[in-house]
C-alpha cells in the first residue's frame, strides 16, 4: 500500500496507525477493547524503540475507536502507559477500520531530545 510503519524527521518520530495484530496477522485481544490497546501500545513501544525513542517522547496519540461507549477500556489501556508521560492524545469514533474485529487503531507522534 506504500507506507512506513514509522518515518522519521529530525528528533520527531511519527508511527502510523497501529491495530491489535501480531507478526502473523492474528489479532491480539479478542473483543476486549483494553487489551487490544495495551498490545498497539506495546507493539508502538517496538517501533519508536527501533527508531531510537521510547514512549517517554510521545507527545501525542490518536485513538481511532468503533464503540466510544467503550472509553473506560481505552483510557485504562493508555493511562497505564502514559500516567506519566500525558501526551495530547484525542479519541474519535469512527464507523469501522479495516476489518470488523478491530476496535481501536493508534497512531503515535514521538519527539526525542536530539
Amino acid at each position: 500500500m506504500g507506507y512506513s510503519r514509522a518515518v522519521k524527521i529530525g528528533n520527531t518520530i511519527e508511527v502510523t496507525g497501529t491495530v491489535a495484530v501480531d507478526e502473523n496477522s492474528n489479532l491480539v485481544g479478542g473483543n476486549s477493547a483494553y487489551e487490544q490497546t495495551k498490545f498497539i501500545i506495546q507493539k508502538i513501544e517496538g517501533v519508536l524503540k527501533k527508531a531510537g525513542a521510547s514512549l517517554k517522547d510521545v507527545v501525542r496519540t490518536r485513538m481511532f475507536v468503533t464503540d466510544i461507549s467503550r472509553w473506560e477500556e481505552y483510557g485504562k489501556a493508555h493511562g497505564e502507559f502514559f500516567k506519566d508521560v500525558k501526551p495530547c492524545t484525542s479519541m474519535i469514533e469512527i464507523k469501522g477500520l479495516i476489518a470488523p474485529e478491530y476496535l481501536i487503531e493508534i497512531e503515535a507522534t514521538a519527539v526525542t531530545s536530539e
